[in-house]
């Protein structure tokens, strides 16, 4: 296989990482300590915001009049695709019971989690999407209780259209606090919450450093880095449309990698002489994002056929991966290391990012080699039960005796002893290192 960059990368999505671990350790630690007084603190210090945290159903209400109806129809258009697909996938979830043996029946149940906490980034931009995605699912899912949080704006509060979103995808609670405090209230269960079971959702770096170190006391959806987009396109796609695309994606921020794979050095070539005035048309804090993206951290490369195309797509497995070529069954069928696919021109990654139904909180930095992104499923626990009489459970009993004595783990094996001798009183059997039990 041979690629052909035409383009390189001068940084890595981790080339600047800085040590924010003991930073967020110590804010972590402080609100753990301190409760609801430290975290209000920290959203003064962070967020220069000292207004109510758990927004009122007055708060709301002023919020939702802020946002024009045109915008609210939009909200609830991609709501109710994101609600549609979440129930959808919640269907494809069979709780089943099967009879291993004779008399012994074991099954699985899906169990949603208690208490959800959903965090919805408002830095740079406000994520009315992330609000739809992460609560939608939740709420699907039937969570009891669903926490959103988002970074409030000085004097301001949350974004009016966020609370709005927030609010009509089921938030139980809405809180105007972000960042670290924004976790910790959720996960510490603080301002009078239930403890998130789970925390969801995209943020900086911080916020991911704080779901990492709180993993394990609690479930996350994912550990995330910067967005990442590769778009493989042959001769027939329109570098325009490529082009544009790509630029979409590198506004998300000035370390968001985007890749476009190739076997026409054409349209390559059309494509990376389009990309400069494409970014410098953007407004400014996009064009700026968009403009290191693409200088530091974008890649064109080009291959001999399209089986080295995805190959070479599977190797980078991308957050959002588009196809613009012919065939688009067979890069379906073979392409195999993705967040979420896009396949043809009439589809893109912003459609997935805003409104068309698939979830946008996606495994980036390569782990859709290993994962997939969040979806109705990580709400719920798929928990295992079992249920013998008691014939059904002696060939196990004598089983379980016997291993269990090999790994050296007796009291595992007096634990199936004792069921045979009460179960079979008049049998013997030979349970291993020479032991018989009997009734007597």
């Amino acid at each position: 296989m041979t690629r052909t960059y035409l383009k390189k990368a001068k940084l890595t999505a981790t080339s600047d990482a800085s040590d924010v671990h003991a930073m967020v350790q110590t804010i972590l630690a402080d609100i753990e300590a301190g409760g609801d007084d430290t975290a209000r603190a920290y959203a003064a210090k962070f967020d220069k915001y000292d207004g109510n945290i758990i927004l009122t159903p007055q708060d709301i209400a002023a919020a939702s009049a802020l946002v024009p109806e045109k915008v609210k129809q939009d909200i609830q258009f991609a709501h109710d695709n994101v609600r549609r697909f979440a129930e959808a996938q919640k269907s494809s979830i069979t709780e089943i019971e099967v009879e291993i043996l004779p008399g012994l029946h074991a099954g699985q149940k899906a169990i949603p989690v208690n208490a959800a906490g959903c965090y919805i980034p408002g830095g740079r931009y406000s994520h009315i999407a992330s609000a739809i995605m992460t609560v939608t699912t939740a709420k699907v899912a039937g969570c009891n209780h669903i926490t959103a949080t988002s970074p409030p704006r000085a004097n301001v509060g949350v974004a009016p259209a966020v609370v709005y979103a927030a609010h009509i995808c089921g938030a139980d609670t809405i809180m105007a606090l972000g960042g670290v405090q924004g976790i910790a209230a959720m996960a510490f269960g603080l301002f009078g919450l239930p403890k998130a079971n789970i925390l969801v959702g995209p943020g900086n770096q911080f916020v991911a450093e704080a779901k990492r170190i709180l993993f394990g006391r609690v479930g996350i959806d994912m550990i995330a880095g910067p967005t990442d987009s590769l778009i493989i396109a042959d001769g027939t796609a329109d570098a325009m449309i490529v082009a544009v695309d790509l630029v979409s994606q590198a506004e998300h921020g000035y370390n968001s990698p985007v890749w476009l794979v190739t076997d026409d050095r054409a349209l390559a070539e059309k494509v990376m002489a389009l990309v400069p005035d494409l970014i410098a048309d953007l407004p400014e804090l996009n064009r700026a994002n968009a403009a290191a993206a693409w200088r530091d951290y974008a890649e064109v490369i080009l291959c001999d056929d399209r089986e080295d195309m995805a190959a070479t797509s599977d190797d980078y497995a991308p957050e959002h991966l588009t196809v613009q070529a012919t065939d688009l069954d067979w890069w379906h069928h073979r392409l195999s290391c993705y967040g979420s696919l896009f396949l043809g021109e009439e589809t893109t990654v912003s459609f997935g990012d805003k409104a068309s139904g698939t979830n946008h909180v996606l495994p980036t930095s390569g782990a859709a080699s290993y994962t997939g992104g969040l979806s109705v499923h990580k709400y719920l626990k798929m928990v295992t039960w079992q249920r013998s009489t008691r014939e059904g459970s002696r060939r196990v009993a004598e089983a379980t005796a016997r291993i269990s004595r090999l790994e050296g783990m007796e009291g595992h094996a007096r634990s199936a002893d004792v069921r045979l001798a009460k179960y079979f009183p008049d049998e013997r059997f030979d349970l291993g290192a020479g032991t018989c039990l009997t009734a007597n």
